[in-house]
């Protein structure tokens, strides 16, 4: 089995990253990783980027901070946004001089990014989703709901499933660069509410599952994307998860486990899910896993899922529409703050700009939500195509 490549960051300090998120939004994210696939299964990949973070900040499976983060001494993320507000119109009509940063894959600098940007390699996604009634520590999904991307669909029924690509009604959808490869560069976000989080991910596969049934399910639907079994590859396996999530009925008020799933690991071999308890009478939008819990707990020593191999369903629920789905994450967006436009900058405050592979299907997930307001989030996602 191959085992993921480590991320080594050096420990950021807490106090600072607590002053600048505030201590709430530090037990939340610690919570994602630590609980995420149920009481006490960890987050069993690579850290995950805290996207609109300043600097490159990273939360491990443990449920600690990683990278480099200068802020927080003296303020909080709304602090620091505000006089950056009062720092742009004092500097307006003058010139911008922008630093030299270290850059890693992508692209070999600011001006190279920006020449590429301005040559037409560059695109903007807009979107608007208003979010389902929440449901407190429960994750959701904003794949069914508009407005911008029109509302996706629940994934075909096994044992084919749906294959997803940029082409499927849902997707923030990007243009395939015609050469090299493509990379988000930026993205300006609001909410209307505040100590939520936001996943954003690949959407790979999914697969509708027949409720009211105690029958194995076959799958045999297989993703086209982060399918290599090598650790050092851009498209390794590690790091797939799998969620269930609810339709556009809200499922009968009866007690399940999803029980006997399987599929194929990081090495192509056979494993099978542990038993996980779903939630009686979930609601549409939701996710049928248990409270606290975004993905789906793997085999011990697993890191990711190539392919979906069999679902089942422990008891007859008699109504209601459920899906399996697997993503792979890109990043998480905090959003510490609301009412207000969060401007994301993924080159001078990354090592990296994240890459976004050819036909990507793009999406939105909630993580388990704080409060049941039903919440918007509006914005743009830029990228742009490095040279190859």
């Amino acid at each position: 089995m191959n085992a993921p490549k480590t991320i080594k960051r050096r420990s950021i300090h807490s106090g600072r990253l607590e002053r600048w998120l505030g201590k709430e939004k530090i037990a939340q994210l610690q919570g994602y990783m630590l609980n995420g696939g149920g009481p006490g299964v960890r987050w069993y990949w690579k850290p995950i980027n805290l996207r609109d973070v300043p600097g490159s900040v990273w939360i491990t499976s443990d449920g600690d901070f990683v990278g480099d983060f200068e802020r927080g001494f003296f303020d909080s993320a709304l602090d620091s946004l505000s006089r950056h507000f009062r720092d742009l119109w004092k500097a307006a009509g003058k010139p911008i001089y922008i630093p030299e940063p270290t850059f890693g894959v992508g692209f070999a600098s600011i001006d190279d990014a920006l020449s590429r940007a301005s040559s037409g390699y560059g695109q903007l996604e807009n979107f608007n989703k208003a979010g389902p009634t929440g449901v407190i520590s429960v994750a959701s999904t904003l794949w069914r709901l508009g407005n911008q991307p029109a509302a996706g669909a629940v994934g075909a029924a096994a044992p084919g499933g749906t294959v997803h690509t940029s082409s499927n009604t849902g997707a923030i959808a990007w243009d395939n660069p015609a050469s090299g490869t493509l990379h988000l560069v930026g993205a300006d976000i609001y909410t209307n509410v505040t100590n939520n989080a936001l996943m954003f991910y690949d959407r790979l596969f999914s697969v509708a599952k027949t409720m009211n049934s105690t029958a194995t399910e076959a799958v045999t639907g297989v993703p086209t994307r982060y399918q290599s079994t090598t650790s050092t590859d851009m498209d390794y396996i590690g790091g797939n998860f799998l969620f269930v999530d609810v339709g556009g009925t809200a499922l009968a008020a009866t007690a399940h486990n999803w029980t006997t799933c399987t599929y194929l690991d990081q090495g192509n071999a056979a494993s099978t899910l542990p038993s996980v308890a779903g939630r009686s009478g979930a609601i549409v939008d939701t996710f049928d896993l248990p409270t606290a819990t975004w993905f789906a707990p793997l085999a011990s020593g697993d890191v990711g899922i190539k392919a979906l191999t069999q679902m089942q369903c422990s008891a007859l629920v008699a109504t209601g529409v459920a899906e399996f789905v697997i993503g792979h994450p890109i990043g998480i967006f905090t959003l510490p703050i609301n009412n207000m436009v969060i401007p994301f900058d993924f080159l001078t405050n990354r090592n990296q700009a994240p890459r976004i592979f050819d036909n990507a299907c793009t999406a939105l997930l909630e993580l388990p939500r704080n409060a049941t307001t039903a919440s918007v989030y509006t914005g743009q996602i830029y990228a742009c195509s490095a040279a190859p």
